[in-house]
Parts: C-alpha cells; sequence; structure tokens
C-alpha cells in the first residue's frame, strides 16, 4: 500500500464562509476526514505548510512547497497538494521547472466549493488525486481536477465556477479517472533517463505586459527598468505594433543593451506563437533574436522564465533552458525561420 503525504495550503477546497467571505480555515486533519475510503488504497499522512487563498501564493510559497517534498521525498511514494484554484495553474508550472525528473508523484488539485459543503467538486477531486497519487504509472507533476490529470505545464483555468474548471492547452490529457478506474493516454514513467533534481532559485522580478492596440513601446522601456524580464503578450501568432513613431524597435534596443531580457508569446489560448509569420513579427525577431512561447501556456512561460533566471542570467545559456522540453511544456520549435520544425531537447 502507497504511503503519501497530503499538503494542505488553503484554498477554496479548505475554506469556510465568512462575515468578509470566504476564507481557508479547514485543517490538514479535517480535509482528510471528509474522504475516509481513501484509507482503503493509501496510507496517509498531512502537513499544513501555510493556509492562503491562492491569490496570496507567489514564489515565496513555491519555493517552500518544493523545499517540503524534497525533505521528505525518501519518506513517501507521492504528494497530494491541496491548493486554491486562481494561481494553482502559475504553481503546478513552477513545481515543474522545480522538481525535475521526478519518478515519484506530486499532484496539485482544489475545488470550487469548499469541501465542507452538501454539493461540492472537492471531495471527487481529493479522493481522485489521492488515487492517482498512488498509481504505479503516476509521476512527476500534474494537476488532478475535474476528473481529469493534466500537465503541470500545460494547465490553465477557463471557468471561474464551472467544476471543469481546467483545460489542458495544447497537449492531451495524461489520464482520465472514472469512479475508482484510471486511464491513461500518456505513459512514459519509464522513459525518465536524468537524475531527480531539485531546484531553489527562482528570479521572481519577471513581468507579463499585455499589449493593447494603441500599446507604446516607451511603457516597455518603463516596465522592463524594473525587472530583469518581460514577456510581452502579443497579438494572434506574435508581433509587435509599429505605428510610425518606432517606439517598439527603441524600446528593444534599449532594453536589451541595458541586459533585460525579452520574451514574447501570445494572448491566444490556443496554438500557439510563430513570430517567422508576419512582418511585424518576423523582422523583430530576426534582428533582436527574441526568444519566444511557441505553444507553451502563459503560465508556464511566467514560471519558466523564473526558474531558467534564477539559474543564469546569460542570454544564450537562459536561451538553452528555455527551450529545453521540462514536463510536456514544449513540443516544438523552430531553430531558425528557415528551417523545419525540430524537436526540442527533451529533459
Amino acid at each position: 500500500m502507497k504511503k503519501l503525504l497530503l499538503i494542505a495550503t488553503g484554498g477554496t477546497i479548505a475554506s469556510k464562509y465568512t462575515e468578509k467571505g470566504l476564507s481557508p480555515q479547514i485543517s490538514s486533519e479535517e480535509l482528510l476526514s471528509y474522504v475516509p475510503s481513501a484509507r482503503d488504497f493509501c496510507r496517509i499522512d498531512t502537513v499544513q505548510p501555510f493556509n492562503l487563498d491562492s491569490t496570496n501564493v507567489c514564489q515565496e510559497q513555491w519555493l517552500l512547497l518544493a523545499s517540503l517534498i524534497e525533505r521528505k521525498y525518501e519518506y513517501y511514494d507521492g504528494f497530494v497538494i491541496c491548493h486554491g484554484t486562481d494561481t494553482m495553474a502559475y504553481t503546478a508550472a513552477a513545481l515543474s521547472y522545480l522538481i525535475q525528473n521526478n519518478y515519484k508523484p506530486v499532484v496539485v488539485t482544489g475545488a470550487q466549493k469548499p469541501i465542507d459543503l452538501a454539493v461540492t467538486d472537492a471531495r471527487t477531486n481529493l479522493l481522485d488525486s489521492l488515487r492517482f497519487a498512488a498509481h504505479d504509472k503516476a509521476h512527476g507533476v500534474n494537476i488532478v481536477f475535474g476528473g481529469n490529470v493534466i500537465a503541470g505545464t500545460r494547465a490553465k483555468k477557463e471557468f471561474t465556477k464551472s467544476y471543469n474548471a481546467f483545460s489542458s492547452i495544447n497537449y492531451p490529457v495524461i489520464a482520465s479517472i472514472q469512479e475508482s478506474r484510471i486511464v491513461f493516454y500518456i505513459d512514459d514513467k519509464y522513459q525518465i533517463t536524468r537524475p531527480l533534481t531539485f531546484y531553489h532559485q527562482l528570479d521572481p522580478r519577471v513581468f507579463l505586459y499585455k499589449l493593447v492596440p494603441g500599446s507604446s513601446g516607451r511603457l516597455l522601456e518603463a516596465i522592463a527598468d524594473s525587472f530583469d524580464a518581460v514577456i510581452i503578450e502579443s497579438f494572434g501568432v506574435g508581433g509587435l505594433p509599429d505605428y510610425g513613431d518606432d517606439s517598439f524597435y527603441e524600446a528593444l534596443r534599449n532594453c536589451l543593451r541595458a541586459g533585460k531580457l525579452i520574451i514574447m508569446a501570445t494572448q491566444v489560448t490556443h496554438e500557439g506563437s510563430d513570430m517567422s509569420i508576419y512582418q511585424v513579427g518576423k523582422s523583430m525577431k530576426h534582428e533582436f533574436h527574441l526568444p519566444e512561447s511557441y505553444d507553451m501556456t502563459l503560465e508556464a512561460v511566467v514560471a519558466k522564465t523564473m526558474w531558467a533566471l534564477g539559474q543564469t542570467k546569460d542570454p544564450e545559456k537562459f536561451r538553452a533552458l528555455f527551450y529545453r522540453t521540462i514536463n510536456h511544456d514544449l513540443l516544438f520549435y523552430p531553430e531558425d525561420v528557415s528551417s523545419p520544425l525540430i524537436l526540442c531537447n527533451k529533459d
């Protein structure tokens, strides 16, 4: 029987109604008491490193969770983290970069309704997560929610209230859970060849800048002055506007001269970026050698940039880390616009 560690961190799943609105109140042991049947297929210990609405979870908590799992790793067969849904995709992505080549499962779950309500998704999600974490094929960082198992770098919250809140973006779900049955669509546990690695550094000085029509490059310069990297959430497959004043051209040149990293992404959820298609992207990408997100989610791009910058500030070394496929985050990218799409280096 597998031995699991349930890590409670707050979120809606652990919340109760107060005069000021929902807030985390339910302890890790109390959460476990709502799924007594889990004891039939695994042994479970609990721990509660913090108790926060996930709106308040950031890099400090990501590092704390990774460190906790590192300390407890040899004592457990898997880990289940109960977490709020609002920043769950960011946390799952961050843990995917902080804990790499993981032969054991780290499952992140939560709920749209508190676990103590009569009608809630919380008990199903928690039981599914424990069941998945106890499965022999489970490994790596995944979100379990609404009956789906989603790679930690591929999840996005697309509904604010519905139980099927999370989707897997540009990648199939890892598995589906139907009561006690787990159907795997991707089974690659035994393809892990590199050693387990825990990382302990993140650079939080990363900004996500969403373009709107009429945006100015001068704003990019002002933002970049306070950050080590700016991810530009551009239109369509990617590009930067030219309103006749060359403001973005000048901004990019000045930012890069100042040692700032500029990374291109897209506002469009599905299918990813490719700046080589249109003139508004191709010329900028070629002249400034800009890295871009391709099929990665924005949550993964943010977390991966923080992780990669935590390891190196050298632009080319950063680029090598950024384009390394980690936990299914990046399928392929064109090495240059004249070459065909090629598979990335796998972790």
